[in-house]
């Protein structure tokens, strides 16, 4: 085992320059002190962190994996039909328990010694724990006479759900719905308007600290220049109508735009932005066919949960993003793309062949 080493008093790792919070030190997306930090203060501290659909554990004993940070998740369906999220380690030597990433089963059981729990996470069996008898009668080996499996249980998070599952490992995090705010929980709902169904999910892999995408993520000014589709067939552009909200404490974001508001703007007409082509076409128009879904008329909108969560509109197209630190300098993203099972056939026709979810009274294609 690794001796545990002392963490370095912040002053000592980090100096952060004399401008204030505009300036970033690039130090903070690269040390591996804070970002063993990071661990402990922002994701095993008093946030809500997003764990999974609803609709990925439907029945008793359905159960899927997830992550928090770097801790490995399992979210399980009681038979009951509450949901509980435990951690992935073996209270015995760490071993992961569940290797599967979704199944279902009436109890976990360790690969590695044979440790069994219940689905709250309760030690209900070890093996060999009176030991086995000796050729004199005696017992050998086995767990010590005060051994009491009440006292060995996997741990287990705050579970909250808002549409969709949130854990937390802090009893100091705020009830979820104060954690979101009122604007953000109402654009959750609204954006999650039906009964979802997962269409597809795919992950990609970053060579970057967490820290990087996340700001993109709520960075409001590069979607209308560097993605050239989207500014190219008027998907999102800085002359459509749009804004940003935020929480009251300014940790959570959504930025929005209308693209059926667009009136053109010289400096996309000019060619002067590189996101405007005047040269590209499409071979098949209805690609980018949309209706509109939403009463408030937005097309397009992401809202970012901190630390790692992001909910994105575009178009019909709905989805989710799923940051997951991997060390100081990797991580991965996890999309899940969700349909509604009050789509129609056309809908989700639709989506299968283009990739973006329809919607409207055929399929608006």
């Amino acid at each position: 085992m690794t001796q545990a080493v002392a963490a370095r008093p912040v002053q000592e790792v980090l100096h952060w320059p004399g401008q204030g919070f505009s300036h970033v030190p690039m130090q903070v997306f690269s040390d591996p002190e804070i970002y063993r930090w990071e661990q402990d203060l922002i994701f095993r501290g008093p946030t809500w962190h997003f764990l999974g659909l609803e609709i990925e554990a439907p029945r008793p004993n359905d159960f899927f994996t997830s992550v928090v940070g770097d801790t490995p998740i399992i979210v399980v369906r009681t038979a009951h039909g509450s949901l509980n999220a435990l951690v992935n380690r073996c209270v015995h030597k760490g071993a992961t328990i569940c290797y599967r990433p979704v199944g279902s089963c009436e109890r976990f059981t360790c690969p590695y010694h044979n440790w069994i729990y219940d689905h709250s996470g309760r030690l209900l069996s070890v093996a060999f724990e009176k030991g086995l008898p000796g050729r004199n009668g005696e017992r050998l080996g086995g767990m010590p006479a005060d051994f009491d499996k009440s006292g060995h249980r996997l741990m287990r998070l705050r579970v909250e759900i808002a549409g969709l599952i949130f854990g937390s490992f802090s009893d100091a995090a705020p009830p979820l719905e104060d954690y979101l705010g009122p604007v953000m929980s109402d654009h959750i709902r609204r954006t999650l308007h039906g009964r979802p169904k997962i269409l597809a999910r795919y992950r990609q892999l970053m060579q970057n600290n967490w820290k990087l995408y996340a700001e993109n993520a709520r960075d409001n000014y590069h979607p209308s220049l560097l993605h050239t589709f989207f500014s190219t067939f008027k998907l999102n552009r800085l002359s459509a109508e749009g804004g940003v909200r935020q929480d009251a404490r300014s940790w959570h974001h959504i930025v929005f735009a209308k693209k059926h508001t667009d009136q053109g703007a010289a400096e996309y007409s000019s060619g002067t932005i590189r996101a405007q082509k005047d040269d590209f076409g499409l071979g098949d128009p209805t690609l980018i066919s949309s209706w509109l879904e939403f009463e408030d008329e937005i097309t397009n909108s992401i809202e970012t949960i901190f630390p790692t969560f992001t909910l994105q509109q575009i178009l019909n197209s709905i989805g989710t993003r799923q940051l997951v630190p991997l060390g100081p300098e990797k991580s991965e993203l996890v999309w899940t793309l969700i349909g509604f099972e009050e789509d129609t056939e056309e809908q989700a026709y639709a989506f299968s062949q283009t990739g973006l979810r329809k919607s409207g009274p055929c399929g608006a294609v």
